[in-house]
């Protein structure tokens, strides 16, 4: 692998973070509506879904040819159901508050909060298309395979929880400006981020 293959690599990783997609959003509905420490939580199960893919590849357990129409299909319905019920899950909740007193939201627990965030990265087709479709132009086939998605793996990891790290601060400075009388509608706000997250996963075709 060149150095202009790598500076392209991250060129392109900055370009597909910077775009949100439905585990941005998790994180961005999770650190406005249950704070900052949800949001990163939620950013390290990113993370760890990506290191999964990242060694499969490495190991040639993913190809494209291997990827069946029908395993394409489970997985994006799976990762689109499990948004949507945790979307719907939290517009429920902001309505089952209201006439209550006002007050903080509860917190997610930092291990839910990573789960969801492994299940939600895990779980989206986007996801499959990039490691067998794009990270392979990136590779030189002449030289060994783990070592440059090693480079290629620290490269993203490192992009990519800066951009959702700063998302999940922003989020999280954008909640606490919301009034204790307001956040019923904050949450309802982030459950629909999540429910749309869902619908777009449920929307995207096999190329």
């Amino acid at each position: 692998m060149t150095v202009h293959a790598w500076a392209l690599f991250c060129m392109t990783e900055t370009l597909l973070c910077l775009s949100p997609g439905p585990s941005a959003l998790l994180v961005i509905s999770l650190a406005l509506t249950r704070g900052q420490a949800a949001g990163f939580s939620a950013t390290v199960g990113v993370l760890g879904a990506n290191a999964l893919y990242f060694a499969l590849s490495a190991s040639g357990l993913i190809a494209l040819h291997s990827l069946s129409a029908e395993v394409f299909v489970v997985i994006k319905w799976a990762g689109a159901a499990y948004l949507i019920w945790l979307g719907l899950r939290m517009v429920a909740r902001s309505f089952s508050r209201v006439g209550t007193e006002p007050g903080l939201p509860a917190g997610v627990s930092g291990r839910r909060a990573v789960w969801q965030g492994f299940v939600t990265q895990g779980a989206n087709p986007n996801l499959l298309v990039y490691f067998t479709a794009i990270l392979p132009q990136f590779v030189d086939p002449a030289h060994p395979l783990p070592g440059q998605v090693a480079i290629l793996a620290c490269s993203s990891f490192l992009i990519e929880f800066t951009i959702l790290s700063v998302y999940a601060a922003l989020s999280f400075r954008a909640g606490r400006r919301v009034s204790t009388r307001f956040r019923p509608a904050a949450e309802r706000i982030g459950g629909g981020l999540l429910v749309a997250a869902g619908a777009g996963l449920a929307s995207v075709r096999r190329r």
